[in-house]
């Protein structure tokens, strides 16, 4: 009887240890303080307001937290190389003012106009790419000029009015959806999935993370780094300018002011997604997270008629708050994996 009582102990005990260890696995993970905070932020925002989960608001939201996706996606790639891009919310507004020129002014189809849009993205991305490579200056330094130069570029253009000339057919991929789910959040899951998939298993993607951890140790191991660099910048206009056309097909008018924002966002969102600032991370799951998370936080406080003006104290306090518990998360994991001083 009491061997079997002993049994059952010990049974019980690894099981509940089983469970621990299960949780705090998935506690190291980088990603696992954001989604923790969106799925806390979301019952209390559903318990809060009756109003939050009806299918326009949920439609709302998700549409938003996609746009969010493709703009940290922009400063994630150029991140997760161990650089920054300070000019992707203006190389996404010169791609809107082309894309409505193109459109408005000149008349010309969406696809012409979307072409001629994306190669904008990509020029603007490769011009700060080979200064960066030709140079050896900081990515700070390059992209705080060049945004100061497309800045000009969008105002000249423009002169500062829109373009809201923008044909119907254009607004279908930012306003319609299949099967409820809209079309902007489907291609965001694809191009997250294609992204996540790339970075764990294919070469550029391990090369792009290497060269973001260690640079002078990439080079050594025979990764041509100056062309890893020159890639993310590149796809990092790519990037920029598909949320730009995305937010022109979902507004129905492109606005010269698109992407004046945008900086904060991209940075918030990658970091907090589970992009490490200094390099070699990357998570797709705490990216769409984390862009729901910040889409939570500015919906969650209309519909609690929250002062408007507040906004970014909020915003502040739950970028806060996520980092804490990233930081508390890094602290448990890196206790755990310390090796335990051997037994007397």
């Amino acid at each position: 009887m009491t061997n079997s009582r002993a049994d059952s102990d010990m049974q019980r005990r690894g099981a509940l240890n089983g469970v621990s260890t299960r949780m705090l696995n998935i506690f190291r993970r980088s990603d696992a303080s954001v989604v923790l905070a969106v799925v806390i932020l979301f019952a209390l925002f559903s318990l809060s307001n009756p109003s939050f989960l009806t299918p326009f608001n949920l439609f709302n939201i998700s549409r938003t937290a996609a746009l969010f996706v493709f703009i940290a996606l922009g400063q994630a790639i150029v991140i997760v190389a161990g650089g920054m891009n300070l000019s992707l919310g203006a190389i996404g507004g010169l791609t809107v003012v082309v894309a409505g020129w193109c459109m408005d002014t000149m008349g010309w189809s969406p696809w012409i106009s979307v072409s001629l849009a994306l190669l904008t993205g990509v020029l603007c991305g490769m011009f700060n790419g080979s200064i960066i490579v030709k140079s050896g200056l900081n990515s700070f330094v390059v992209t705080l000029a060049s945004l100061f130069i497309f800045t000009g570029l969008i105002q000249g253009i423009s002169q500062g009015f829109p373009y809201s000339n923008i044909p119907r057919e254009f607004t279908v991929l930012g306003r319609g959806d299949f099967m409820g789910m809209p079309y902007l959040l489907l291609l965001a899951l694809i191009v997250l999935a294609i992204m996540g998939y790339v970075f764990k298993f294919r070469v550029v993607g391990r090369c792009l993370l290497a060269t973001g951890g260690n640079l002078e140790a990439a080079r050594l191991s025979g990764i041509r780094t100056d062309h890893m660099i020159f890639l993310s910048h590149t796809l990092s206009g790519l990037f920029a300018a598909t949320a730009g056309l995305l937010w022109v097909s979902r507004m129905g008018s492109a606005q010269p002011s698109t992407g004046s924002d945008w900086l904060i966002i991209s940075f918030a969102v990658a970091i907090i997604g589970g992009t490490a600032l200094n390099g070699g991370a990357f998570s797709a799951t705490g990216i769409l997270a984390s862009a729901l998370l910040l889409t939570l936080i500015r919906n969650g406080l209309i519909m609690l008629n929250v002062n408007v003006y507040f906004e970014q104290t909020f915003l502040g306090i739950i970028v806060l708050l996520a980092v804490s518990i990233e930081s508390i998360r890094l602290a448990l994991s890196n206790r755990a994996l310390r090796p335990s001083p051997p037994a007397s």
